[in-house]
């Protein structure tokens, strides 16, 4: 009995810390297949596993150690060797969160101060009087920054696998959260909370297993597009600055801005309609629409309307910044096209519109279109998890 005791508490020790690890990294079939489920399972009880490997290994191993021939101890020794650097690879090397670290060093800074060049991308908020810009090579890094805009705390997030740039309040229950980054689901990032070790998707702040499954995260509106055009908009704004601690990890996304990484997670695929193909995402209600980059840069504006809604989605000359609006005003529906001359939005009665949604001159003198919350994502991201989601002119 002594042999097999020892096979299957060997086994089940090693199989349990690959497994808890496995299931929510990206690794053959595991971002694909609905593993969340187990690989949650296995780490609540992941204590109980190692004890039951403990015990079913303790007895034969002391006993091969103390009687047993030269090469049956060392294939023993050797097994338990293993193990032991298996456990050390799956807590210590492998666990997201000991591969992606959060900055050492918040520095804020203004425009006069700022060292983030103007074309980099960021993911900008403002809230209650205050704005700040977040470059997303930094926190694609790091995958969450946490900090404060107008006396609110925030939760800023990246997932540089799905191209998903979001902002949500941290509060849950009323009470401040803390969370890590646990790993992934769906090839999206997800972290766990310290409170009750629930795990959260980050493109729509679901807690999707744990005590709280089923509650979500409120999000906080943002945008992206360049920095010099998010300081064109605030020129008040603060500039997160990239972390001395972190130069190395930030080098490994210096290109991820214009789509030209390399690696099959974080690459782009210039063609339409591909996995790793950009879309812009908006949602209204139940509904959901994706916008082709490709049908985008060619348009530069697109009239749209979801859930009885009209909205306009609409790139700058930089063929990077974009922004999404409702398209009522007062008691009209506008439609909107480019400007080529002046390079601006202009609407049916020729009125421009500014790139703050402002019209200057004409029939809506000093009016503002209303925000709508839009995202930049890869299309395996989005129809992930909107399922429900159209393709807009298919």
């Amino acid at each position: 009995m002594k042999p097999l005791l020892f096979a299957i508490g060997i086994l089940l020790l090693i199989g349990v810390e690959i497994a808890r690890v496995y299931f929510i990294m990206p690794f053959p079939g595991s971002q694909v297949d609905e593993t969340i489920f187990l690989a949650y399972f296995i780490q609540t009880y992941v204590w109980l596993f190692r004890f039951v490997g403990w015990l079913l290994i303790a007895y034969p191993s002391f006993s091969y150690i103390r009687k047993s021939s030269p090469s049956f101890k060392f294939t023993v020794i050797a097994m338990l060797i293993f193990w032991a650097i298996v456990v050390y690879a799956f807590n210590f090397r492998f666990l997201a969160d000991k591969m992606f670290y959060q900055p050492e060093h918040k520095i804020l800074a203004r425009k006069d101060k700022n060292k983030v060049p103007n074309n980099n991308l960021v993911i900008g908020v403002s809230l209650h009087g205050e704005s700040k810009a977040y470059p997303i090579e930094n926190i694609g890094y790091h995958h969450q920054v946490r900090d404060s805009i107008g006396g609110e705390m925030v939760m800023i997030t990246y997932c540089t696998v799905c191209r998903t740039g979001r902002a949500y309040s941290p509060i849950v229950d009323g009470q401040p959260e803390i969370f890590r980054l646990v790993g992934m689901d769906h090839f999206n990032a997800m972290f766990e909370d310290g409170r009750t070790k629930s795990w959260w998707r980050q493109a729509n702040g679901e807690a999707i297993v744990g005590p709280l499954k089923g509650k979500t995260l409120r999000e906080i509106p943002s945008e992206q597009m360049t920095l010099g055009v998010w300081l064109n908009l605030h020129p008040d704004s603060f500039v997160l600055q990239p972390d001395s601690s972190f130069k190395e990890q930030y080098k490994g996304l210096e290109k991820y801005d214009e789509g030209k990484m390399e690696g099959k997670l974080e690459r782009h695929d210039s063609l339409s309609w591909h996995d790793k193909s950009w879309v812009v995402g908006v949602a209204q209600g139940l509904s959901a629409t994706a916008y082709d980059w490709n049908d985008l840069l060619k348009k530069r504006v697109i009239n749209d309307v979801i859930e009885n809604e009209p909205i306009v989605i609409a790139l700058e000359a930089d063929s990077v910044s974009f922004h999404a609006w409702s398209r009522i005003v007062g008691r009209d529906t506008l439609q909107f096209g480019y400007d080529v001359k002046s390079k601006i939005l202009i609407d049916q009665n020729n009125n421009l519109w500014n790139w703050a949604g402002e019209n200057a001159d004409g029939s809506h003198k000093d009016a503002k279109l209303n925000f709508v919350q839009a995202y930049q994502e890869y299309w395996h991201s989005w129809r992930t998890f909107h399922p429900q989601t159209k393709r807009f002119g298919y």
